[in-house]
């Protein structure tokens, strides 16, 4: 079969959310956080959010009645990682299941149950569960629908996930899987995501399509932060390797919190059918970037949501959300 992954701008069928189900997300700001993200979402098309069941009392008090409430067994509430990454193939959907390890087997990870979560969705979606042997979280992948994938070496490739893969067997999995014919590697993702609660440099807080031919990427215009570094080397990949028109998005103009260096980043939105779901972290940069998505989202409305708690436990929007694409 021939399997695609649709661009996330194409027409979904629903958005998926886990609520949160981690030790260190049991707490209010999480609670709010999630659920703004879910019921706002809800305002524009179908969501479906997988509860624990130990939280199902907590999550029916702060998610509408809009929403489908699914019971599932969870460690996190990570589900664009975790959870399945759909394809499509003519008027067939397919799920594909990543194995997942909790990010490259992370001392504080537990990942036994999360790593069930896309065969729950498989089932539940009514689509073809399609199993992958490749360590990978959709976070670690962004595709412009046409056969481009942008990834990062150091998640794909990390010792910590496939230390037995070659680059050319890893792309031979993606490119199956998902459709595509041309990947584009970025050395890294931002720094602050290589700490005690990162992903160890996930592409989707670093640069996203927006079309098939524009790229957005993070831009950190301050040279006392590393990323500044990040930013000149990513831009340079991305117009080395693509013909992509590329738009930059300033970061917010915080630079650290109580643990260091922040990794704030609008780049970690999430598109819905007519919006947009964008980060904020009552940061003048919040209306800047809202300007620019408004720019290249046309007839989408951008939402902002404060994503300081969800950044704060290691993610953004896009991570906790996972578009399934209508057929």
């Amino acid at each position: 079969m021939s399997w695609v992954m649709p661009a996330e701008w194409a027409k979904h069928e629903r958005t998926w959310l886990a609520f949160p189900a981690a030790d260190y997300a049991q707490q209010e700001d999480a609670y709010l956080a999630w659920s703004e993200v879910a019921n706002t979402a809800a305002e524009y098309e179908p969501v479906i959010v997988l509860v624990d069941p130990k939280h199902m009392r907590i999550a029916k008090k702060y998610l509408s009645e809009e929403i489908t409430i699914v019971e599932c067994e969870l460690d996190d509430s990570w589900i664009r990682d975790s959870g399945a990454t759909f394809v499509i193939d003519g008027n067939q959907l397919g799920a594909v299941d990543w194995t997942f390890n909790g990010w490259g087997a992370q001392s504080w990870a537990n990942y036994a149950k999360d790593d069930k979560v896309a065969a729950v969705m498989a089932e539940l979606a009514l689509a073809k569960r399609i199993e992958s042997e490749l360590v990978n979280e959709g976070g670690g992948i962004h595709t412009n629908g046409n056969g481009m994938l942008l990834v990062t070496e150091t998640v794909q490739l990390g010792s910590e996930r496939n230390p037995d893969w070659t680059r050319a067997e890893v792309e031979a999995e993606l490119n199956e899987k998902l459709g595509t014919n041309k990947i584009v590697w970025v050395r890294r993702g931002l720094t602050r995501d290589y700490e005690t609660f990162g992903t160890k440099g996930h592409i989707d807080i670093v640069a996203c399509f927006a079309d098939e031919n524009t790229l957005l990427v993070h831009d950190q215009q301050d040279e006392s932060h590393p990323d500044f570094t990040v930013t000149h080397e990513v831009v340079a990949k991305l117009e080395e390797e693509t013909n992509c028109r590329i738009v930059r998005v300033p970061a917010p103009k915080l630079l650290k919190d109580a643990e260091g260096f922040v990794d704030y980043s609008y780049i970690n939105h999430y598109i819905l059918n007519d919006a947009v779901l964008l980060c904020s972290f009552a940061d003048e940069n919040d209306q800047v970037a809202k300007g620019i998505l408004e720019d290249v989202y046309p007839g989408r409305e951008i939402r902002l949501i404060d994503a300081r708690p969800i950044f704060d436990r290691g993610g953004g929007i896009h991570c906790i959300t996972q578009q399934q694409p209508e057929l």
